[in-house]
């Protein structure tokens, strides 16, 4: 990898449906389409682009995916968090993960930016699952910090003076590639998420794993509580929805970046 790329980044990126457009601002870019990297998965969702981006961005050296894998699509959970290692491998000190999520809390509208400060996992793996290799992490990570607390003060901070709807809140995460039924929504509501999704998790779970510091957003794309509210979603509604609330997350993590940089 560092043969390809004359960068050497220490913020990780990881751009989930419809947020691909964030790669357009990085300076100096230098790409990797995915199929050249040795045993890196391969994105099959519209929405994701597949290449590995490196160059400047809001002044940090970083190096963004432009696409991430989901469990739904087939792989493993060691599979798709494999970027994770590649780019702890290159340098990486920060991880930026995001997503776009269905709302399960009823003060949270579709548009509004949901800063992750916890996590209940519902998917059916653990990428840590099996033999486990000291020199990438220790055999029980602790998922006390799993984001990091001064990270979310400085996101909400920033997206309060700038007149951004944000929260903070729990992502839950499921299998996919199904939406939820009612009853589903009803239930995670019940068990104390905000938003729901289908990705990300296995990320941090990797992330924290390999001792990066996580900072994790989710775009609400669609309203699901209370159950009255819920209306039938594709695809294409969600991408549609993220793409409005794509430039106020642009500027929350440009911002962040600014001060990683100096």
């Amino acid at each position: 990898m560092r043969s390809k790329t004359t960068h050497q980044p220490r913020v990780g990126i990881i751009l989930g449906s419809g947020l691909g457009g964030l790669v357009n601002d990085i300076e100096s870019a230098q790409s990797i389409d995915y199929e050249a990297i040795p045993h890196f998965p391969v994105s099959t969702v519209k929405g994701h682009a597949g290449k590995l981006v490196f160059g400047k961005l809001a002044g940090a050296d970083v190096v963004a995916m432009a696409g991430r894998f989901h469990y739904y699509e087939g792989y493993t959970m060691q599979q798709l968090t494999f970027p994770v290692r590649v780019m702890k491998a290159v340098g990486i000190e920060l991880l930026i993960v995001s997503n776009a999520a269905g709302s399960v809390n009823d003060g949270i509208e579709a548009g509004d930016l949901v800063f992750l400060r916890d996590h209940i996992n519902l998917q059916a793996d653990n990428p840590l699952r099996g033999p486990n290799d000291e020199r990438l992490g220790v055999r029980f990570p602790d998922m006390l910090y799993a984001y990091d607390p001064a990270l979310l003060d400085l996101a909400s901070q920033i997206a309060q003076a700038n007149g951004i709807r944000s929260h903070r809140g729990v992502y839950v995460a499921l299998q996919g590639p199904n939406l939820e039924t009612p009853a589903e929504y009803e239930f995670m509501h019940r068990i104390g998420a905000d938003v729901v999704g289908m990705s990300t998790v296995p990320e941090v779970i990797v992330a924290r794993n390999a001792g990066l510091r996580v900072f994790a957003v989710s775009v609400v794309s669609n309203k699901s509580y209370p159950i009255s509210t819920i209306k039938e979603t594709s695809h294409e509604d969600v991408l549609e929805a993220v793409g409005l609330a794509a430039a106020r997350l642009t500027f929350v993590v440009k911002s962040m970046l600014k001060r990683f940089g100096n």
